[in-house]
């Protein structure tokens, strides 16, 4: 089995190595470079079978790069910030989840189920809370593929357009890494536009977006519970062979696990379990898993599937996203 592996991962390690070249002759970012090339080789070549499984691991990749991040995190800091960020991402999820409900119902009359998609992807993790709401409310494979779609195409234009509007607004890095993590969709991305900020942003966009990962379970639970007396109302209280789930097994299935192993290996290593040497060899670990991951990332964006979005889709989710982030930017820099 891990024999298959090899091949995709030659892939993943090739692109990277690649992407640092590059990246160190045109004084770029080598980790928006390794997408860069994924993408470029990704959709003009296509990913080969016998590199598919390889390539998939990219994800794999992403959470050990975050796990071992944790050794970076100064707790001191997150300790500080703790109140306000708490607030801020309990906030930001709930506010971005209503005004794109609203909007899809309201202004561009989707429907319900997509209106509800785009919401937890746009609120939350991205297409992996698009998956994870899908099947809890047992939505239509096509309302999933519209949703799914519509959010990658925001992960492809913001992880790019993120970075350029911070330097463009002269944004500190605590002020960019708080804004990507509580406004950017999905884990990679904001990882991604984070880091090619600064080092410092991209350790508080992933930890802003952390937690607004853990909130996941809890917006699936509340999400079946409402389509579920929604659906009983439809069909008179007749009993549903398609009752979407809910519980705490629904929130233990929907919670994103790495999120422990991130916070374990922060706790571990401020309280002085490594070394200062061991914790600059986490750091250089992370920043190759990072590597590996982005350049996987790159070659699974895949530009015809983007078109498959519809206007509506997007304009509800554009709307949304420069209505929330525009806010959430002015109360960042007036907390931060």
């Amino acid at each position: 089995m891990a024999g298959r592996l090899v091949p995709g991962l030659l892939v993943l390690v090739a692109i990277g190595l690649a992407a640092r070249l590059v990246a160190a002759v045109a004084g770029a970012n080598y980790l928006i470079v390794a997408i860069v090339i994924g993408l470029v080789v990704g959709n003009a070549w296509g990913v080969p079978a016998w590199a598919r499984r390889g390539v998939a691991t990219h994800t794999l990749w992403l959470e050990v790069g975050i796990v071992v991040m944790g050794a970076s995190v100064a707790l001191d800091q997150v300790f500080a910030a703790g109140p306000r960020l708490l607030v801020l991402v309990v906030a930001t999820v709930a506010t971005t989840m209503l005004v794109v409900e609203l909007l899809a119902r309201f202004v561009f009359s989707i429907h319900e189920d997509i209106g509800s998609l785009l919401a937890a992807g746009s609120g939350i993790c991205g297409v992996s809370a698009v998956v994870a709401l899908a099947e809890s409310i047992s939505a239509d494979e096509t309302h999933i593929a519209y949703a799914a779609a519509t959010v990658l195409l925001f992960d492809a234009t913001t992880l790019f357009v993120y970075p350029l509007v911070g330097h463009a607004l002269g944004l500190s890095d605590v002020v960019f890494g708080v804004w990507a993590g509580l406004t950017m969709f999905s884990t990679g991305p904001v990882s991604a536009a984070g880091f090619a900020f600064s080092e410092t942003a991209g350790q508080w966009a992933v930890l802003v977006k952390l937690a607004r990962n853990s909130l996941i379970g809890l917006a699936v639970v509340v999400y079946v519970v409402y389509y579920a007396r929604r659906r009983g109302r439809a069909t008179d209280g007749a009993p549903s062979t398609d009752e979407p789930r809910a519980g705490w097994r629904a929130l233990w299935e929907t919670f994103p696990k790495f999120i422990v192993g991130f916070v374990g290996v922060m706790v571990l290593a401020n309280v002085g379990l490594f070394s200062d040497q061991q914790t600059a060899w986490l750091a250089n670990a992370s920043d190759w898993a990072f590597l590996f991951a982005f350049a996987g990332l790159g070659l699974d964006i895949h530009v015809d599937d983007l078109r498959t979005a519809g206007y509506r889709p997007v304009a509800t989710v554009l709307t949304g996203l420069l209505l929330v982030a525009t806010t959430m930017l002015l109360v960042v820099q007036a907390l931060f």
